[in-house]
């Protein structure tokens, strides 16, 4: 077992545990598991309290992915909940518009919100309580009010302070014109008033009743795409779990249209290589490094809407493919291109467990902050900028069209080990959310760090910098010359503070197959906890 640092201590509990990026979100769901409740009602009230208290980083104009473990029928479950570009979305008419590539933020940057329907199709299968109970409490914290903590402050003030910010955000964020000091009581009724819609009517009135025509009618009046019958049309799909060992652990993430595969890839390459004697030392992020320049060269290359796909995706994790892929490796030096293989044929994550064996792993986002800096007028749903992802050039994989959905950032994942879990885990950070699942299982499979040591050690991402070059951004708790000897093999390294929020909030659950006991671990880059019973 390597020594690590430890900022907090492990949640220790055997009743349910809930670990989110917020403290109220965690309390959220473990009251509903007190009250009765399943880990699939817990993950919910967690996301929906979110969507109140940290609204920069998840909404109900975005969307959901989950992985579930079902203890009664021992079997894991994925569910896709994005949404896709409405049927007027093609790569002609952005061009009519005067893009040449995908619009960032705007009216135009907006696909189908899926998370209210990911949410239904999830507590209708697998929950105890109903969709209503779990949207108890976030309701009752958006009517009463809750005070405002630095993150929704400052990412408050960035928002507010940019040009092309819609006005509709700002009517709905910052009705006075005035950013909440940390500490204000904030309220946010138009949002409450939808939760309580759902609990009452359910998903359908989000997509086929009243909110699905006040939404429908704001796009009409806002120039944009979305119609009633992208609304109606909008269904979540139940998918089957990619897997792959790593160690004694087999590691599950959810197959295209996410990057769960391109994890899986890295998981893959990284398993065969000989590590170094650390998870911070410089051979092994060397190794992790070039795994995940491959894997991302794959990921540019074939990912996308899966009926869009021309690579099965399992033949990307193939143990073959991966073993040429993993021998253009090299030990020593950084590789300064990578091809794709050939082939001839800002986010929030939290995770619940419960008593019984019920575990959920779930990620929800609006992708950039508060996604495209718009805001349905008097819902409070905010809509995520996802179409963004899109490419404009129709040769791409990832080429906008009708219905499509775009390659999605989001990744829940989860490991067993005999059958049973032994790990849930994910993040919020974009492109890098692959990248610290390789870093977090790494360092708990191959090192023996407990859950909060993994996701509190100094984290790096790998990409592209402002110039279009490439390099290694790494927080600065590190080892003395580890940044030196990087550079040694021809990394472009960058070093950034200690608790970087760049790095993404992690969380995570492990689980004692033999004595029963939980171990939850929360990011100090958050203002979350790990909450046991």
């Amino acid at each position: 077992m390597t020594t690590a640092p430890q900022h907090r201590p492990v949640t220790l509990a055997r009743r349910g545990m809930v670990a989110a990026p917020h403290y109220l979100a965690a309390e959220a769901g473990l009251d509903i598991l007190k009250a009765g409740g399943n880990a699939v009602d817990a993950a919910i009230a967690a996301s929906a309290m979110l969507q109140v208290v940290y609204p920069f980083v998840c909404g109900l104009g975005g969307d959901v992915f989950m992985i579930i473990y079902d203890a009664a029928s021992q079997k894991l479950y994925g569910l896709n909940g994005s949404g896709r570009a409405p049927n007027a979305a093609t790569i002609d008419h952005y061009h009519a518009l005067g893009y040449a590539t995908m619009p960032v933020r705007g009216i135009h940057s907006i696909t189908v919100p899926g998370c209210a329907d990911g949410w239904e199709a999830a507590a209708r299968r697998f929950g105890r309580l109903g969709l209503a109970r779990s949207l108890e409490p976030a309701i009752g914290y958006a009517e009463e009010g809750f005070a405002v903590g630095p993150g929704l402050h400052r990412a408050l003030s960035v928002m507010g302070s940019l040009p092309d910010t819609h006005r509709s955000w700002h009517q709905h964020f910052l009705p006075e014109g005035v950013v909440p000091p940390v500490g204000a009581i904030m309220r946010v009724p138009t949002l409450a008033r939808t939760f309580r819609a759902l609990a009452q009517e359910g998903a359908e009135t989000f997509y086929r009743g009243a909110i699905a025509e006040q939404i429908a009618e704001f796009f009409s009046r806002e120039g944009g795409l979305i119609s009633k019958a992208d609304l109606t049309a909008h269904h979540s799909d139940w998918v089957e779990p990619l897997g792959i060992a790593f160690g004694d652990w087999q590691i599950y993430e959810l197959p295209p249209n996410t990057q769960g595969v391109t994890a899986l890839q890295m998981f893959g390459l990284v398993d065969k290589l000989a590590l170094g004697d650390a998870p911070l030392s410089t051979a092994t992020i060397h190794l992790e490094i070039e795994a995940k320049k491959l894997a991302f060269a794959d990921r540019a290359t074939y990912l996308t809407d899966p009926e869009a796909m021309t690579v099965d995706p399992t033949a990307l994790i193939d143990p073959a493919y991966l073993a040429t892929r993993r021998a253009l490796i090299d030990p020593a030096h950084a590789a300064t291109s990578v091809a794709p293989g050939g082939f001839t044929g800002d986010t929030i994550y939290l995770c619940a467990a419960d008593g019984q064996g019920n575990v959920v792993s779930l990620i929800q986002s609006n992708y950039m902050g508060f996604g495209s800096g718009v805001v349905v007028d008097d819902t409070g749903i905010v809509l995520q900028n996802r179409g963004a992802y899109f490419v404009l050039d129709p040769t791409h994989a990832n080429a906008l069209a009708p219905g499509k959905r775009t390659l999605h950032t989001l990744i829940p994942s989860m490991a067993m080990r005999d059958g049973k879990p032994i790990m849930v885990f994910g993040t919020m950070g974009g492109d890098g959310q692959a990248q610290t699942h390789l870093q977090v299982y790494t360092a708990v499979v191959k090192y023996g760090l407990n859950i909060q040591q993994a996701i509190e050690q100094s984290r790096w991402v790998h990409g592209a910098d402002k110039e279009g070059g490439e390099r290694i951004l790494i927080e600065d708790r590190v080892p003395d010359g580890l940044v030196d000897s990087l550079r040694d093999m021809g990394h472009a390294v960058a070093t950034t503070n200690g608790w970087d929020a760049m790095m993404g909030y992690a969380q995570g659950i492990t689980f004692d197959q033999t004595l029963g006991v939980m171990a939850g671990g929360s990011d100090p880059r958050a203002e979350g906890v790990a909450a046991g019973w």
